[in-house]
């Protein structure tokens, strides 16, 4: 049978508890680097500016009684995004409910648990389409030794100097779009060769109190490499089918990713990314539903989720492949 229009509801206190708990898991950062632009339409077009008709000096010297030079900038109606819609449920049994100690909350297990599915899943989807190699203008490669053109000597070697490698590829999209990057996105264990790091030690340590320790964490890396934020990619997923051995691993890897994010989205805004967030349904394009399912003696819990995750600009991004060894 299935469940009637009065059993299906889209649970707001639910879906506020899975909200709350997608924006505290700080692991996760495909909602944090770029924007998040809410969308009435499943799918339809953005416009994009061409730059260089922006950053051309045209202005011309004008004799008296004549017109000023023109000038016109191009615009682009034809990138679109398309909000797909992913979704996963998990059924309570009634006897489940009934049994449950004190100390146990199913209902808010199941969300927490749906949640944490949809947060890997979305991060994901945001490595695939940002955090790797071929979608942004520039891309280097890091190498053990002996870099050539193209490469950067691995940031874990104690003779890596990360800080002007980052600042020669800001000053590089800087030159080549007008805009300074403001975030650089790092794995985990690129972050934590960093921490370690000879040349970013020896430039805090003597900022530090007298006698104490030259401590390093994503607020002073900000301020060493010239960028507003420092976002740290630490999620993990076991890429094991049930049943097997879990074997668990960043989802990350070992790149790391400078670019421009705009502050806020908005008309005329350039930023290296978007995420288009389909609000039909609730905020940032996610609900839980609750529904009866008295074939199975159980309430199902589903969540959904209606997002394009979209790299809007390749040249606000420049992406160091494996930074680490």
């Amino acid at each position: 049978m299935n469940p009637s229009v009065a059993d299906v509801h889209v649970n707001q206190p639910l879906t506020s508890i899975s909200l709350a708990y997608l924006q505290s898991q700080t692991r996760f950062v495909a909602d944090r680097v770029f924007p998040v632009v809410a969308v009435d339409k499943q799918s339809d077009r953005y416009y994009t500016y061409d730059r260089g008709d922006w950053n051309r000096n045209e202005m011309q010297e004008r004799a008296p009684s004549t017109e000023s030079a023109g000038s016109a900038y191009r615009l682009d109606n034809t990138p679109t995004y398309y909000c797909r819609e992913y979704a996963l449920h998990r059924d309570i049994p009634d006897q489940v409910v009934a049994n449950a100690d004190s100390m146990l909350n199913p209902m808010r297990e199941s969300t927490e648990y749906l949640t944490q599915k949809a947060l890997i899943h979305r991060e994901k989807l945001w490595a695939a389409a940002y955090f790797t190699t071929g979608k942004w203008t520039t891309d280097v490669t890091g190498v053990a030794s002996g870099p050539t053109t193209g490469q950067f000597l691995q940031w874990n070697d104690a003779s890596a100097k990360p800080i002007p490698q980052v600042r020669a590829a800001a000053t590089s999209i800087l030159e080549s779009t007008g805009f300074l990057p403001n975030v650089l996105v790092l794995g985990k264990r690129v972050y934590d060769a960093l921490l370690d790091n000879p040349e970013i030690i020896d430039r805090i340590k003597y900022g530090q109190t007298a006698g104490g320790p030259a401590l390093v964490n994503t607020n002073l890396l900000a301020q060493l490499f010239e960028v507003d934020r420092v976002e740290v990619m630490a999620g993990i997923e076991n890429t094991a089918a049930e049943g097997k051995t879990a074997t668990h691993s960043f989802i990350s890897g070992k790149g790391a990713l400078l670019c421009y994010a705009a502050p806020s989205p908005g008309l005329m805004t350039p930023s290296a990314g978007y995420t288009f967030a389909w609000t039909r349904m609730g905020n940032a394009g996610q609900v839980i539903r609750e529904f009866r399912m008295d074939e199975l003696k159980a309430t199902r819990l589903e969540i959904e989720t209606n997002f394009d995750q979209k790299l809007i600009a390749a040249d606000l991004g420049y992406f160091f492949a494996t930074a680490v060894a």
